[in-house]
């Protein structure tokens, strides 16, 4: 794969190529699973429940923008490995929220530590100490891009 190298002076190309290099590492730690581990919609459903607690199936399927058709099949199938619960929401019992359980919790946080583990392997195969030492002083510069967005 070409190395892409943007003009330094021209920020719109920065951001572009900034844009593609983060979204690629990404999709590629996301992508990586074991054949019949949890899929990428299950790990995300999973992550949104631990993140921003209870919700409704209706709920989520609007948040990550599939239909509840979709949405019934992903936590039917969490639901059957205990990964998540299902429980009437205490303000309306006619409508059922679902909270991740501590399995589900392990499987999030096994799964982050999975990703942890390959990238820190990447790092040392592809990397150099002296420029493993330059990714190391762009971490304050990329932080701080995040905090402004």
């Amino acid at each position: 794969m070409a190395e892409i190298t943007p003009p330094a002076d021209d920020p719109g190309e920065v951001a572009a190529a900034l844009k593609l290099i983060v979204g690629r590492i990404a999709r590629k730690l996301r992508q990586s699973h074991a054949v019949g581990d949890t899929t990428l919609s299950e790990v995300s459903v999973l992550a949104r429940l631990e993140r921003d607690g209870p919700d409704s199936p209706g709920a989520l399927a609007e948040q990550e923008r599939v239909r509840p058709q979709a949405m019934a099949t992903t936590l039917a199938a969490l639901e059957q490995r205990g990964l998540v619960s299902r429980r009437p929401d205490p303000s309306d019992r006619r409508r059922m929220v679902l909270t991740v359980t501590e399995a589900g919790r392990k499987v999030i946080g096994d799964r982050r530590s999975e990703s942890v583990r390959r990238l820190a392997e990447a790092v040392e195969a592809e990397f150099t100490p002296a420029e493993r030492r330059e990714l190391v002083a762009a971490l304050p510069l990329l932080e701080r891009l995040t905090e402004r967005l």
